[in-house]
């Protein structure tokens, strides 16, 4: 799998990340062992969780893999912070609740430090200076090797990056939904994200699964959409207005011969501006379609017609 190098960091990240959003509820620790193993194997690095993910039960699943079976040193592990438990949960990006956010998630873990640690959510109602200082604590204090941001608008990391650059640090990394029925951050957050030198790592390339085309005549019982966690989170694409780009993906893929995941998720991943592509599977027979996507490119008719599709 190919290495790209974060940002202007020394650090160098795989082009596909491993999400655990399911980690610790719908995967098990079984089925978490049997993914990372086949990430690592494939030559994946990039171990993405959060505060919030299961409620800490993925970041203590992925502790115990730690403990147990696989090497640190293996992983550049990212995280976030600023969520609020709740229901619904609620942002908070105060310098408190960041920083015991940070504490917990590294007892969860049993590590000592996060390679890239994001602010999960831009808070409008807290000062970004305030925000600022909690990142420059973690940082000073070792707990962080690197920092970035997470579903931030461009003006605001923009704003963000400015200031922590007084102090010679830098925004590392800036996440952010991306793929072919959600393109947003083409507007302005890409461009940020280039202006400072930050890496843009991709969340949710397949469209929060749709682009795999699973959902087409029904909701398959073992999807996310069938999930009571999650079915919130995937069911705002499965509107008619998402069709036509879903029915380009398969078409283009039963053109190359390709499954159509291998396809969106290969779209994001060479896009520009992509550093890596954030994906996850509930099973580790999931994960091994998706690894398919580490080493393929999309022919340059097909990308053109996708973007087409998609605008």
């Amino acid at each position: 799998m190919e290495k790209r190098r974060l940002g202007r960091t020394g650090l160098m990240v795989s082009s596909l990340g491993l999400g655990t959003l399911t980690w610790g509820r719908d995967t098990d620790l079984e089925q978490a062992s049997e993914q990372l193993r086949m990430f690592l194997d494939a030559g994946g690095n990039l171990l993405d969780t959060a505060a919030t993910y299961g409620e800490g039960e993925s970041e203590k699943l992925i502790g115990t893999l730690l403990d147990e079976e696989f090497s640190r040193d293996d992983l550049v592990i990212c995280s976030k912070a600023g969520v609020r438990a709740g229901d619904p949960p609620s942002v908070d990006a105060s310098r408190a609740n960041l920083l015991r956010g940070l504490d917990q998630t590294l007892e969860r873990l049993g590590t000592a430090y996060i390679d890239v640690w994001f602010v999960h959510h831009y808070d409008p109602f807290v000062r970004v200076e305030e925000t600022l200082t909690a990142l420059e604590m973690a940082l000073r204090s070792g707990r962080a090797r690197y920092v970035g941001v997470s579903n931030y608008p461009a003006w605001a990391m923009a704003e963000l990056a400015v200031l922590l650059g007084q102090d010679r640090y830098e925004v590392a990394a800036v996440q952010g939904e991306y793929s072919l029925v959600n393109r947003q951050v083409e507007d302005e957050v890409l461009g940020a994200a280039e202006h400072f030198d930050s890496s843009f790592i991709a969340w949710s390339p397949l469209g929060r699964g749709v682009l795999t085309g699973k959902y087409q005549t029904s909701i398959p019982p073992d999807s996310r959409a069938a999930s009571p966690h999650l079915q919130g989170f995937v069911s705002p694409y499965l509107s008619a207005e998402y069709q036509p780009i879903i029915e380009a993906v398969l078409a283009g893929a039963e053109g190359l011969e390709w499954e159509p995941l291998k396809l969106a998720l290969a779209w994001v991943k060479d896009a520009p501006g992509v550093t890596s592509a954030l994906t996850g599977a509930r099973s580790a027979g999931q994960f091994a379609a998706i690894l398919k996507a580490a080493d393929a490119h999309v022919p340059h008719q097909i990308r053109v017609a996708l973007n087409e599709a998609s605008e």
